[in-house]
């Protein structure tokens, strides 16, 4: 059984449309590294990265609205332009700029926030972002199956154990570090009064956010003036990854690296590999005193 105990954010900022944006400080010392996750998950699953990297860096995992303890208001939707607004709160709380680390629709969402505020984000380690031409109809209709494949998605269970067994039975959440996996499963459901738990990340949520992300970043990439590393597990010609070397080529100061063995859960799947990728990245150009 995992531990939820404490399930609440270490501290909360205010965003955009009243949202606010919950905050968990992953441990560390050092400069503040703050990490933006992929669409369904939450801040918290980025413990088993920061635990490898908690000697140099103060490590900060935030929700993005709709997302762990990030709740939309009434009436609210999840255009990515509001994620990037969260990033921005986190980061004018704790001073700009930032190193940073996005994973998936995590990304975008430093990527939209840097263009929208330069100078925020100081270098971001970028894995397999949601970052792509708008006019690309066999996308689009991978976007609309992923949609209708939210839509379904069970919401309520028996209990966290039931969804831990149930989720790491398996793909595509089987791949995952069971630390990761574990930290996703105990911090991304809430108790309900008649003992089940829900997802925090309602289905319908998480379809909108699949239904909106055109975000426009790709257009503009070449006004973002900060070291990026382009990551990516294998890449696949219906996934994520195929966008990455189109990404880097786009990026006037972009780098990219492919790690064969992950898939675009990489963060999520070896947790010390893509921490040893982001600490050497995140380090370049650094003086040792």
């Amino acid at each position: 059984m995992g531990d939820h105990r404490g399930n609440r954010a270490d501290f909360v900022v205010q965003s955009t449309e009243g949202v606010d944006v919950a905050v968990h400080d992953l441990g560390g010392e050092g400069p503040i590294l703050l990490f933006a996750h992929a669409t369904g998950f939450h801040g918290r699953v980025w413990q088993p990265v920061a635990d490898a990297l908690r000697g140099r860096y103060h490590c900060l995992g935030m929700d993005l609205r709709g997302h762990g303890d990030s709740p939309l208001p009434p009436g609210v939707d999840v255009e990515w332009t509001g994620m990037a607004h969260d990033v921005l709160a986190v980061i004018e709380a704790v001073g700009a700029p930032v190193r940073a680390v996005g994973h998936s629709m995590g990304g975008a969402a430093l990527v939209l926030a840097e263009l929208e505020r330069p100078g925020s984000v100081e270098r971001a380690y970028l894995f397999e972002p949601i970052i792509y031409p708008a006019d690309l109809p066999d996308h689009n209709r991978r976007r609309d199956f992923m949609i209708e494949a939210a839509r379904r998605r069970r919401e309520i269970f028996a209990d966290r154990d039931e969804v831990y067994a149930r989720y790491s039975a398996k793909p595509p959440l089987d791949a995952l570090d069971p630390r990761a996996l574990r930290a996703y499963v105990d911090h991304g459901f809430e108790d309900l009064p008649d003992g089940t738990v829900r997802i925090k990340c309602r289905a319908e949520t998480e379809a909108s956010v699949f239904a909106h992300s055109v975000n426009g970043a790709y257009e503009r990439l070449s006004d973002l003036h900060i070291p990026v590393l382009l990551a990516s597990g294998h890449i696949e010609a219906e996934a994520a990854s195929r966008f990455v070397p189109m990404i880097v080529e786009a990026l006037p100061h972009g780098q990219m690296h492919v790690d064969q063995d992950l898939g675009h859960f990489g963060p999520l799947q070896h947790p010390e590999l893509v921490a040893a990728r982001i600490e050497e990245f995140m380090t370049e150009g650094d003086i040792e005193s």
